[in-house]
């Protein structure tokens, strides 16, 4: 387990990664063939709220600096809507980069749905009958390309779908890969199940939020669920997952929804596994807190440390990545958004 707090530097306050008129979420970083750090986030038009507003018109785009904590400078739109009648053709969202060999794996979130995108001034609400049918939508799948400036190919369907009559028949989403040494994937996704019976109040028409495993034998595939229940039972509600493995098995970083486990709502949580399958959830440990020390010496409370990430280094982490609100109700209050990085000491 790396000791987060031992290690996060100051944060910049003109690090990350921001765009103006967007929300910006999200954010996975690599170091390019050309030596530099490319960012690959979501934004969506803040003509939408922030939530529901990335169901309906998020588009995954690259930032490029010269340090891993950067700023990153807007680059390229990378995937973007393609029509209703592909799996991923109206919004794409929670992009996970990779590099296998000479193939640069974008794992990512696609969402289609069967009516007009929303116009700028027909504000899609959480309640919205059209927020549930998008959001059932969501199905993880890859995009490759021979290089971070692509071309990127799509495929023709999804890697991960919802199987019935288990806990994850609703949706898949928020992809964590980490690929062994013998190159097979064990990838972590959240789902929720769909609730029975015909009334549905508020709009609302699923259950909690859960983990679930994959495995394919390369980034390739076929993927295979391999979870016949939730990786954790209970009290426990998470999201965001981030999963790597190093000498002593496989571990893992989320979002605590309700900081029952980890003492802070919002903070993160950590577990471990030896095979991704069976994961071992620490009770009482802060991964990391909120309260940021940003290198204008304030401490702030963020709204939101969503969509962790680490940056490694020939097996070293350098840099942590979140996703972060100006908000106090996480992001339900938030006017801004975007990427925030905090540089980890090297010892």
């Amino acid at each position: 387990m790396i000791d987060f707090a031992s290690k996060m530097l100051p944060a910049p306050v003109n690090g990350g990664f921001r765009m103006e008129g967007y929300w910006v979420w999200c954010g996975s970083a690599i170091k390019g063939e050309d030596g530099r750090y490319h960012l690959f986030a979501s934004r969506w038009k803040k003509t939408q709220p922030m939530h529901p507003g990335w169901l309906f018109g998020s588009e995954i785009v690259r930032a490029v600096s010269d340090r891993p904590e950067g700023p990153y400078t807007f680059q390229e739109v990378v995937l973007t809507a393609r029509g209703q009648q592909y799996w991923d053709g109206m919004s794409v969202h929670n992009p996970h980069i990779t590099r296998q060999g000479d193939t640069y794996v974008l794992y990512y979130v696609g969402i289609t749905y069967p009516f007009p995108a929303p116009k700028d001034d027909d504000k899609v609400q959480h309640d919205d009958l059209r927020t549930d049918v998008a959001r059932a939508n969501k199905r993880v799948g890859i995009a490759t390309a021979p290089s971070v400036f692509g071309p990127w190919t799509r495929r023709d369907a999804p890697i991960l779908t919802p199987r019935p009559d288990h806990f994850d028949n609703m949706f898949t989403s928020n992809p964590a890969p980490c690929v062994g040494p013998d190159g097979s994937v064990t990838l972590v996704y959240k789902s929720r199940g769909v609730l029975p019976g015909p009334d549905y109040p508020g709009g609302h028409i699923h259950g909690p939020m859960v983990f679930g495993t994959a495995t394919a034998p390369s980034w390739e595939g076929p993927y295979t669920a391999r979870s016949e229940q939730p990786l954790f039972a209970g009290d426990t509600v998470l999201e965001d997952p981030f999963i790597w493995r190093d000498a002593d098995g496989m571990h893992m970083i989320a979002k605590d929804m309700y900081g029952n486990i980890c003492g802070e709502q919002y903070g993160g949580v950590y577990a471990h596994s030896q095979d991704g399958l069976s994961w071992q959830m620490e009770r009482g440990r802060l991964a990391y807190s909120r309260h940021v020390l940003w290198d204008d010496g304030v401490t702030r409370l963020m709204g939101n440390l969503d969509r962790p990430f680490i940056l490694f280094e020939e097996g070293k982490p350098i840099c942590l990545f979140f996703a972060t609100s100006n908000g106090t109700d996480s992001f339900m209050d938030a006017t801004d958004t975007w990427n925030m990085t905090i540089p980890l000491r090297q010892d």
